[in-house]
């Protein structure tokens, strides 16, 4: 995928990663006219981080898979997923909204298909167990049945990881450096978010800090 193509772009505060589900309230005028172009011509956009300060060029296109309310002034309620990952070449601003060109790009073919399986399994029965303790809804049945690249993207929007990290990992092109960064640190939030639930209990529960060894 190398051919440079138009796109509609959405500066979010939020980083989309590939197969991530993304509720959105449409209510800028500017926007409901974006998403009505889409909508009349099946068509996705791309939604890029914004901190406030600068737009990341890298980013991931949104497809609309359904329209959950209309509202009377011409709001929108819309459920979107994340489809393929572009880099911006540039900016385009001839519309109510900003267009942009981009270059798509994919991971590149990885040789130790095993490994990435190993860490696909791991980080599969990482992101159930953080779903457990978190308390963060989701149904993650359906992981087991994705190929590895796809759950390495799954693992990589946990909503255990900052927008800086979600950035990087949309961003690599290796599956395999994605599996290993995402689970190791996966495994790490874990670990941490198990000892700040322990350290509320002992503190809810006026226990004695001394049987909590670090």
């Amino acid at each position: 995928m190398n051919n440079e193509i138009s796109i509609p772009l959405f500066p979010l505060g939020l980083v989309l990663l590939p197969l991530m589900p993304l509720p959105l309230h449409i209510f800028e005028e500017r926007y409901k006219s974006m998403i009505g172009e889409c909508l009349g011509n099946n068509k996705e956009f791309g939604i890029v981080y914004f901190n406030a300060s600068d737009i990341q060029a890298i980013g991931c296109t949104a497809s609309i898979h359904k329209v959950v309310k209309r509202y009377h002034d011409g709001r929108l309620d819309i459920l979107t997923r994340g489809e393929k990952r572009f880099e911006i070449s540039k900016m385009v601003d001839h519309k109510p909204y900003i267009e942009a060109e981009v270059t798509f790009f994919d991971d590149k073919k990885e040789e130790n298909t095993m490994a990435c399986q190993a860490l696909a399994d791991d980080g599969v029965k990482l992101i159930k167990q953080f779903a457990g303790i978190s308390g963060v809804q989701g149904d993650y049945g359906f992981v087991e049945n994705l190929d590895y690249k796809s759950i390495s993207f799954i693992i990589a929007g946990c909503e255990g990881f900052s927008y800086k990290e979600k950035q990087k990992f949309l961003e690599m092109s290796s599956t395999y450096e994605r599996l290993e960064k995402a689970v190791g640190s996966l495994a790490g939030i874990i670990e941490r978010t198990k000892i700040t639930a322990e350290i509320q209990k002992i503190i809810g529960g006026n226990g004695n800090m001394r049987r909590f060894t670090f």
